[in-house]
């Protein structure tokens, strides 16, 4: 009888559910899927109002960051790091940077000025809001 409930569009958003984050100082509430993929691929250096971005993720092996990558920005891990490697042996950009885990990530997110990251919905704290991601 309840079996319908799994097959919604998007599922049903539970306290797993990763969400992209930001610093407070960061004025957008919703990002494209292709602004987001953008930033997290370090192509993307600015905010729209020619703030600097600053981006931080978890280790790659990390299921929340596998969950991330795959769900919300449609790509797999091993192209993020391609992009993020190829950026940096160029010498045309930089790899984000790495919080060890969820409760790192939700600490430099909220302390650093243009951050944005991801943590699962449950690490949620009032010290940085959530961004949604639009189609």
């Amino acid at each position: 009888m309840w079996l319908w409930l799994f097959w919604l569009p998007g599922g049903v958003a539970g306290a797993d559910e990763v969400v992209v984050i930001a610093n407070p100082d960061v004025e957008i509430d919703t990002l494209s899927h292709d602004m987001a993929r953008a930033i997290f691929a370090m192509r993307q250096r600015t905010w729209p109002d020619g703030r600097s971005v600053d981006v931080y993720v978890l280790p790659g092996g990390n299921p929340v960051h596998k969950r991330f990558v795959k769900s919300r920005l449609n790509v797999y891990p091993h192209q993020l790091q391609l992009a993020w490697d190829r950026a940096v042996f160029s010498g045309t950009g930089q790899a984000p940077h790495q919080a060890d885990d969820q409760q790192t990530m939700l600490h430099q997110v909220a302390t650093t000025p243009g951050a944005i990251g991801y943590l699962e919905r449950d690490h949620l704290e009032d010290s940085v809001h959530v961004i949604s991601l639009a189609n």
